[in-house]
């Protein structure tokens, strides 16, 4: 029994991989963001900015102001980070810190970061919120529908963060915690691309 739902669990596993992975690139060309299985990487750059896709507006309700919009649209113009994140995920925890030191460091290269907070109760994230110093919205969405805009990207890899140019096109993926050392330089050289 246990052979055979290791041999299911693997079929099911393969049948994912070939049903995401469309191409060698992991967006379509030209128009909306569409997430591609990237064959195994864990950074993944989108690189010329004429090749990014863009996210359609991806908006939620506040997780520390209930009732109020978190959303891409107030951003105009402005690079942005965007982080999935739990308060039951100890990899998001080690990561909180260097967040907001990027945060810091890059805003006044009008980059703005907003954190989506997935599978918590609201109680957890304002609790994680708060004592992770986290100076930046996030977005409350327990089942992870905000993350629908996002075409394609694993709603189960938590922590993830996305790097968005100044047009809100996806620049680059990191599908795992991020360190100031590896976002910093991405995030500054994005917030003064032209």
């Amino acid at each position: 029994m246990r052979r055979a739902l290791l041999l299911l669990a693997s079929v099911f596993l393969a049948f994912l991989v070939a049903g995401c992975a469309t191409g060698t690139d992991a967006v379509t060309h030209g128009g909306t963001f569409e997430f591609v299985t990237p064959g195994g990487k864990t950074d993944i750059f989108y690189d010329p900015p004429a090749s990014r896709g863009t996210v359609s507006d991806l908006s939620g309700d506040s997780l520390t102001e209930p009732g109020t919009t978190v959303s891409l649209a107030r951003y105009p113009g402005q690079a942005m980070v965007l982080n999935i994140w739990g308060s039951w995920c100890g990899p998001c925890r080690f990561e909180a810190g260097d967040l907001v030191r990027v945060a810091r460091a890059t805003s006044t290269q009008h980059v703005q970061f907003i954190g989506i907070d997935v599978r918590d109760s609201r109680q957890a994230g304002a609790d994680f919120s708060r004592d992770f110093g986290l100076t930046y919205p996030s977005i409350f969405d327990p089942p992870g529908r905000t993350l629908l805009a996002l075409n394609g990207v694993p709603r189960s890899v938590v922590p993830l963060t996305i790097v968005l140019d100044r047009h809100h096109r996806v620049a680059a993926v990191f599908l795992h915690a991020i360190h100031v050392q590896d976002l910093q330089p991405v995030v500054q050289r994005i917030a003064g691309e032209a």
